[in-house]
């Protein structure tokens, strides 16, 4: 019998996981110190990045597809390793 879940249901196991993970507490303490901010920052997207401890001003995708490129070259350089292993 499959296990059926309620929209409703998802909703609450997802905020439980978001309250025991502390995702919570750390959205809370962010934007409390977001309100208390004396001047509005210019981007507070960049603010909360800050807060939360994350690097400003990175390309993300940039990253991402670096990340690939490299993956796929350990898999060759293994490949090669292997057959070279193999051989010799």
């Amino acid at each position: 019998m499959a296990n059926y879940q309620t929209p409703e249901s998802k909703k609450q196991e997802f905020r439980k996981y978001l309250e025991k993970s502390g995702v919570i507490d750390a959205l809370t303490k962010v934007l409390v110190g977001l309100y208390e901010e004396p001047e509005r920052p210019q981007n507070a997207v960049d603010y909360i990045k800050r807060y939360m401890g994350a690097p400003t001003g990175v390309d993300v995708e940039a990253l991402r597809a670096e990340n690939d490129a490299l993956k796929v070259k350990l898999t060759e350089l293994e490949t090669a390793l292997q057959n070279a292993t193999k051989t010799g």
